[in-house]
């Protein structure tokens, strides 16, 4: 028999449509869960950077405070180094969020235009 390759049940644009949706149906809550975690991350960033900036006022404090020549300056220095480290990382984290709550958006929008096309009984 000629003719073209005969397409398999199920392989139309109405199949391509289900997988599509399907698939965006299971990103959807992966992206909203790690969207969370970011956040929950970030959140514990500034903690963390409020904590060290304490600990470092407070070994400031200690060090003018002490009779008895201790040089703090070099942990104060570490402290303000992790300190600097943590606000990279809250940066680099903040970025990572952005990025996936406008992924988080394309796939919201992409499966609103999915369902009205399926729904419309129209296919691209």
């Amino acid at each position: 028999r000629r003719g073209g390759p005969k397409m398999a049940a199920g392989s139309g644009p109405a199949a391509r449509e289900l997988f599509a949706e399907g698939l965006l149906q299971f990103l959807r809550p992966a992206v909203r869960q790690l969207d969370r975690h970011v956040h929950s991350v970030r959140e514990s960033q500034v903690e963390l950077r409020e904590h060290i900036d304490s600990l470092a006022t407070e070994l400031c404090r200690i060090n003018e405070d002490q009779k008895v020549a201790l040089d703090l300056d070099p942990y104060v220095k570490k402290l303000l180094n992790a300190r600097r480290r943590v606000v990279l990382v809250n940066n680099i984290l903040q970025n990572a969020q952005e990025r996936l709550r406008r992924l988080n958006h394309s796939v919201a929008k992409e499966t609103v235009r999915r369902r009205a096309m399926l729904e419309a009984g129209g296919y691209p």
